[in-house]
């Protein structure tokens, strides 16, 4: 008899063969998640709308396989939610349909919303990342693992690499989360597991600290600042902070091999609400997603500025094995060439997950009302099925200055102190290559800008990646090729 673990990876690997099947897709009925989303939709592209059958189909067979309830999905292009769905019930008993407008406990999605508002302190002044924890919460203290450890920053609680415990209590056992008040009795009673920047370690304590210090910063409680300055801006109308909503779906328990799954009571995270304590929809992530592709100076749907968001998604911290890492808020993964940001959540009775391909500016969501609801593979389904294919279909074709003839004029060897490089003529293209090096595998392509000038495009950031390419010609020879500011002598055509 095959294990739900096997059954689950051979029913990815042939999700992953039908994609490549699939070829070219896209997306579906979109919806502007903000006012200026452009005109352009890739909903109704064939190839978007023949990946959503192939996902949905998958969706269903996860749902009878693996006893889910249901679960809600969404894709966000840009600005626009292209396409969302519901799978299955939100209530098993009153037979309640799963819908996108559907609510759920996002668990540890609360941590972008915290990351969030303490980068909108930050870029007001109030507080630095390198501020100690203790500037602001002077009652917080922590058992040091060494007598020398340097003191917890804000920018290490939210990179996970503070070293702190995961927890500060049994609350996922009882579900009883301690108070605020609690709270500071009970963390100087824990010891740190490592020194701040030893490794990459998950820990709610640390959002949680960082939740108290937006309180002690702004003056509002933490519900009370996600709210105003965070939901209201992008119109997250259905989101909350701990509280037992209408329209919430039912929670359920894992599926166990000797009974039902059990109906997962409601539980407030009181004082850890930052880390694990938001409700939401998928069209009101989607408003959150679209809000990470935004540029320009924070103000209204922007709610931080361009600068702050490229700090929140870029790896702060790597896993020690180097297989992920965490910006600020943020996990940071790669998948063959892409490198995506995003978040999962786990509450009782839920299991949620947030996927971003920044570059190609396509955001997708899960959310799932099953304590074994495999929100993260089934994200990843949905990225390389729905989501690649609206990646596809609005992506703009990038501008191209045609072929000039004359700069086969370029190609040559050339010769410099550091070595030698040459200029070689493709299918209407230069590139560069090192003669002397052991393998052709990376090429330096130059691409024109117009002019007999190109740019240096190098796979990789080393040398002078991205600067300006010119040649310098006299009496009609080519006698100089400067990169930057370095230059190489032509030695031969």
């Amino acid at each position: 008899m095959l294990t739900r673990t096997v059954v689950s990876r051979r029913v990815r690997r042939s999700v992953v063969a039908l994609v490549l099947i699939v070829a070219a897709l896209a997306a579906s009925p979109s919806r502007p998640l903000a006012q200026g989303a452009p005109a352009t939709d890739p909903a109704a592209d064939p190839d978007v709308l023949g990946a959503r059958r192939l996902f949905s189909a998958w969706a269903e067979g996860q749902l009878r396989a693996h006893g889910y309830p249901g679960m809600a999905v969404g894709v966000v292009s840009d600005q626009r939610l292209v396409w969302a769905a519901g799978f299955g019930l939100a209530n098993l008993a009153a037979k309640v349909p799963m819908t996108p407008r559907t609510k759920f406990r996002m668990a540890s999605h609360s941590k972008l919303f915290t990351a969030t508002a303490i980068m909108q302190l930050r870029e007001q002044g109030r507080l630095r990342l390198d501020d100690p924890v203790s500037k602001h919460l002077p009652w917080f203290a922590v058992k040091a693992p060494g007598p020398d450890d340097t003191p917890v920053t804000i920018e290490e609680l939210l990179t996970h690499s503070s070293g702190l415990p995961r927890e500060a209590g049994d609350h996922w056992t009882t579900f009883d989360f301690p108070t605020r008040e609690e709270l500071k009795a009970l963390v100087p009673n824990r010891q740190a597991a490592f020194a701040p920047e030893t490794r990459w370690k998950y820990s709610n304590l640390a959002y949680t600290l960082a939740g108290l210090i937006v309180e002690q910063v702004s003056g509002e409680t933490w519900a009370e600042y996600v709210t105003r300055h965070i939901y209201q801006p992008l119109g997250m109308a259905d989101s909350s902070v701990d509280t037992d909503v209408p329209g919430l779906a039912t929670g359920y328990g894992r599926r166990m091999p000797d009974g039902p799954r059990a109906i997962m009571p409601f539980i407030d995270a009181r004082g850890m609400a930052a880390a694990t304590g938001i409700t939401s929809t998928v069209e009101d992530m989607a408003r959150f997603v679209s809000a990470q592709f935004r540029k320009g100076a924070a103000g209204g749907e922007r709610i931080l500025g361009t600068a702050s968001l490229r700090e929140m998604h870029r790896v702060r911290m790597m896993e020690n094995n180097w297989s992920r890492g965490n910006g600020i808020g943020f996990d940071v993964t790669r998948n063959r060439d892409t490198v995506y940001v995003g978040h999962g959540g786990s509450y009782p009775g839920y299991i949620t997950h947030t996927l971003i391909d920044l570059t190609g500016k396509v955001g997708v969501i899960v959310l799932t009302n099953a304590q074994d609801g495999d929100a993260g593979g089934i994200v990843t389904q949905l990225m390389n099925t729905v989501g690649a294919a609206v990646a596809k279909a609005a992506a703009s074709a990038p501008e191209k200055v045609t072929w000039d003839p004359a700069w086969s004029r370029f190609a040559g060897l050339y010769r410099g102190r550091g070595g030698d490089s040459h200029v070689v003529e493709l299918n209407e293209t230069l590139v560069i290559i090192n003669p002397e090096g052991a393998n052709l595998d990376r090429p330096i392509a130059l691409e024109p800008l117009g002019d007999g000038t190109f740019r240096y495009a190098a796979p990789v950031g080393g040398g002078p990646v991205g600067e300006i390419v010119r040649f310098v010609e006299e009496n009609g020879q080519v006698v100089r090729m400067i990169t930057g500011d370095s230059y190489v002598e032509r030695v031969r055509n």
